[in-house]
């Protein structure tokens, strides 16, 4: 039976809706057929850089294709989330985000990108606890002896850079204490402790590895978290110190460009959340003092707005600005 001309004029019209939904599909089916690349905001050699090459082994196996990873530390976090956002959205450019990813909108007037327009959450990876850590040659043994020097001079606390886990746990410090600090930022967390453990800077907050504590590299003289961790169930949390209401915790996650094919963002999710469960990466994790989690993407969105807000009051009350 011949088309009529209103059935024609219809599927011509179609037609271009339909092919690139049959582009998308296809491309999904076949992804990923180059290697991904993980975009990390610290330098090489901190446990951000370690969780991500962790995780990435286990994209490898997953996908069959080499995931690298790609350090682009400074700004907080922002040179790198700005590359992510200006990637695009093929799930082969993905970044490994912390703390600053929630808080940077409140500390950059003119980011190149907007944090929740441009950027999609993927997972939340794992949550670190952090240990308030003193140099080995400071005269103090607990963190009441911290507390007691603070307030007969000022101490120096170093930190990943400035809106960072350590910049923000010790500026709620500094505020519950009652004290002044002077903080010394650094381009990531793992340089920040290595002037620490040299006794460059008086202290530091962050998760230290076991191997550091058992040394004697730093001292250890207090936890951030609401109870007290299994690992060292001797040290009090700042809250029992007296510093009621004290709870600070690091944690990473992944996050994409916005607009993946929703296919590619679920074999993403799905890949990534059996990674956070696998052993080796739970390994990796544990070894720092982090609680693995391997969020869905909604749930991470969420977990992404709270910190926001929890920490809205004290970033202007702190001073803490970026630019």
């Amino acid at each position: 039976m011949p088309l009529t001309r209103r059935a024609l004029a219809a599927g011509l019209l179609a037609a271009p809706l339909a092919a690139p939904l049959a582009v998308r599909r296809a491309s999904a089916q076949g992804w990923p057929d180059r290697p991904l690349r993980i975009i990390v905001s610290f330098p090489p050699g901190g446990s951000s850089d370690l969780l991500a090459r962790a995780v990435g082994r286990e994209l490898t196996a997953a996908f069959g294709q080499p995931v690298v990873a790609d350090n682009r530390a400074g700004a907080n976090g922002t040179i790198a989330a700005g590359l992510v956002a200006q990637a695009p959205p093929d799930g082969l450019t993905i970044g490994l985000v912390a703390i600053g990813h929630a808080v940077n909108p409140l500390l950059y007037r003119n980011l190149s990108y907007d944090t929740d327009r441009d950027l999609a959450p993927l997972s939340l990876l794992a949550r670190y606890p952090q240990t308030v850590l003193v140099a080995p040659g400071l005269p103090v043994q607990d963190i009441g002896g911290l507390i007691r020097l603070g307030r007969q001079r000022m101490l120096t606390y170093a930190s990943g850079g400035n809106g960072s886990s350590q910049h923000l746990a010790g500026a709620l410090f500094a505020s519950l204490a009652g004290l002044r600090l002077n903080h010394v930022p650094y381009r990531g967390g793992a340089p920040a402790l290595l002037d620490v453990m040299a006794g460059t800077v008086d202290m530091i907050i962050t998760q230290p590895t076991l191997d550091q504590l058992r040394n004697g590299e730093v001292r250890a003289v207090a936890v951030t978290s609401a109870q007290r961790l299994p690992w060292a169930p001797t040290l009090p949390t700042l809250a029992e110190a007296g510093l009621a209401g004290y709870e600070s915790v690091a944690w990473y996650g992944l996050v994409a460009p916005r607009g993946l094919p929703p296919e590619v963002a679920a074999r993403l999710s799905q890949a990534i959340m059996a990674a956070m469960r696998s052993p080796a990466v739970r390994d990796v994790v544990a070894t720092q003092g982090g609680e693995p989690v391997g969020s869905t993407a909604a749930a991470f969105a969420s977990y992404i707005q709270a910190e926001r807000q929890r920490y809205a009051p004290l970033i202007p009350a702190a001073g803490i600005r970026s630019d």
